[in-house]
């Protein structure tokens, strides 16, 4: 075995050691919400292949079914076109006791129905009107909301978008909006930075993951979660994330090149 081989092979060990520890610390925050009687919302965005359903998986793997659920909902009908926008989130909400993920979720109408044209001018401005006192109602409501925005360079996503064609487990991963993601990357970028700019609040901040390295990325994403809910025996050393890899929304960070161009 070479070093570099090595390397990887402890690479490996290290993640699945302290992904173990971050699942542990993930069923303690559980039973907090369900003893506490807790509402969780956790919404994933991110550019098309940037780790989103991964990420997911790792953290419900050894949560109760019964108090944890992911919301992945598909084009919306005719009937949901003529609903108010927010209308088929809203039955999925936690309620008492409930995580919620949002893989993807209202923010579409910032990103893909933007750039693809699948909502009118009005719709758009409409929903960056009302999205933030939307979200507010959600807090003072007594849900805890956490949004995430899985950042990936555009190089890592023409190679993510290859591995789908190329394996036959990933392939059902495949759409055409997929297809037009290189395409169409500096107009998903522009939808991006606008949902930035004007959906950032106090309340709910934008949390920016910077995850060409999925590991990376799943293990600070899952530390982030659990240094900001409050539980009980929390291993404070354990959860601190890296400032370099996750970390609130600024401007500043785009002319840094701390989110891709």
């Amino acid at each position: 075995m070479t070093k570099d081989q090595d390397k990887q092979t402890e690479s490996k060990k290290h993640y699945k050691h302290t992904l173990k520890a971050l699942q542990i610390e993930l069923v303690k925050l559980q039973k907090h919400i369900i003893k506490d009687n807790d509402k969780v919302l956790i919404i994933f965005e991110g550019r098309d292949a940037g780790g989103k359903d991964g990420t997911i998986k790792r953290i419900v793997e050894y949560l109760s079914p019964r108090e944890v659920r992911t919301v992945a909902l598909g084009p919306p009908s005719d009937r949901d076109k003529s609903c108010w926008y927010f209308q088929r989130y809203v039955q999925h909400l936690p309620a008492a006791q409930e995580l919620v993920l949002f893989n993807r979720s209202w923010y579409n109408r910032a990103g893909v129905e933007r750039v693809m044209g699948f909502c009118t001018e009005d719709e758009y401005y409409e929903f960056l009107e009302t999205v933030p006192s939307f979200e507010e109602m959600l807090v003072r409501s007594g849900i805890k909301v956490l949004k995430y925005f899985l950042d990936i360079s555009k190089e890592e996503q023409k190679e993510r978008l290859k591995e789908r064609e190329r394996d036959p487990l990933k392939q059902w991963k495949i759409s055409p909006i997929d297809k037009a993601a290189q395409k169409h990357w500096d107009d998903y970028s522009v939808a991006r930075n606008i949902m930035f700019a004007r959906t950032h609040h106090i309340n709910t901040p934008w949390t920016v993951v910077r995850a060409d390295d999925k590991h990376s990325a799943r293990i600070n994403v899952i530390k982030d979660i659990l240094f900001r809910l409050d539980y009980t025996d929390k291993e404070e050393s354990l959860v601190l994330p890296d400032a370099d890899i996750v970390f609130n929304y600024a401007e500043s960070y785009l002319d840094q090149g701390m989110i891709a161009p």
